[in-house]
């Protein structure tokens, strides 16, 4: 993993403290509580679904969803919103 070293991602779930955690999307740096982070894994895993995607990708291929309790508003394209699905899961398997 070496080669990895100096590759920074677009996006990143950090723990900051106990439930505290920090979410990076681009340049938006965003604090998040564990119950918040639960919201998100649902909320990604609905957009994420196979019909859901056929269906964000026939209409508009974003999605705009809302982060800890509305306090911050992200524009996620498909590609994104699979990164960021991936980056949770992994975060939870971590656990």
């Amino acid at each position: 993993m070496e080669m990895l070293s100096d590759v920074t991602f677009n996006i990143q779930l950090k723990r900051h403290t106990f439930c505290n955690y920090r979410l990076k999307i681009d340049q938006k740096v965003m604090a998040i509580t564990f119950p918040q982070l639960l919201q998100l894994r649902n909320k990604i895993n609905q957009l994420t679904e196979y019909q859901k995607l056929e269906e964000i990708i026939r209409n508009e291929n974003f999605v705009l969803l809302f982060i800890a309790d509305r306090k911050h508003l992200v524009f996620l394209d498909i590609p994104k919103l699979l990164d960021l699905k991936e980056e949770i899961s992994y975060a939870f398997s971590n656990f």
